[in-house]
């Protein structure tokens, strides 16, 4: 199961409840009760959202905590990689990844195009819609391409032909 972190949704709730007031200097003890999650928790997660730039943080007074920049040019990525580090489904399937098997095993590349496209869906979708209280409108158009792992000719009823590649796209579906 691909599953965010608690800290990754504590920072989501946290941003989306800063997004909904984003005028004002919001205290962490403040946030805390708001949404409801223990004092600690919520000023870890403030301090590692400040570390990624997502939020500005001012002393005293007047201080507190706000978006560093509009909700709707802070998303759902950065939220996560903020917590989390890079989005990626497997090791070889980031920059930074490091697999003994990445000449082996086969799947590396398809790993690597899976991860890019959850990456540009999280992408899409920004604070803004995250703290809005209307679900999101669907459907969300993804950004792949759906592949045949037949050849063409296989995929109208005939004969595979020995020297086709499999994973040929038609018209962006699978053919089948």
């Amino acid at each position: 199961m691909l599953k965010l972190s608690r800290m990754t949704d504590y920072a989501a709730v946290v941003m989306a409840r800063i997004a909904r007031e984003p005028e004002s200097a919001h205290a962490a003890i403040d946030l805390a009760e708001s949404v409801q999650l223990p004092h600690p928790t919520v000023s870890k997660t403030l301090k590692a959202l400040v570390r990624a730039g997502l939020l500005e943080s001012r002393r005293g007074a007047q201080g507190g905590y706000r978006l560093a920049r509009p909700a709707s040019d802070i998303t759902a990525s950065d939220i996560i990689s903020a917590i989390e580090g890079p989005v990626a489904v497997t090791e070889c399937s980031h920059a930074d990844g490091d697999c003994e098997l990445v000449n082996t095993c086969g799947v590396a590349d398809n790993w690597q195009r899976v991860s890019r496209a959850i990456g540009e869906l999280l992408g899409s979708v920004t604070l803004a819609h995250l703290a809005s209280t209307a679900p999101l409108r669907m459907p969300i158009q993804l950004p792949i391409q759906a592949v045949s792992l037949y050849s063409d000719e296989e995929a109208d009823g005939g004969a595979p032909d020995k020297d086709s590649s499999a994973g040929s796209v038609v018209n962006g579906m699978s053919g089948r």
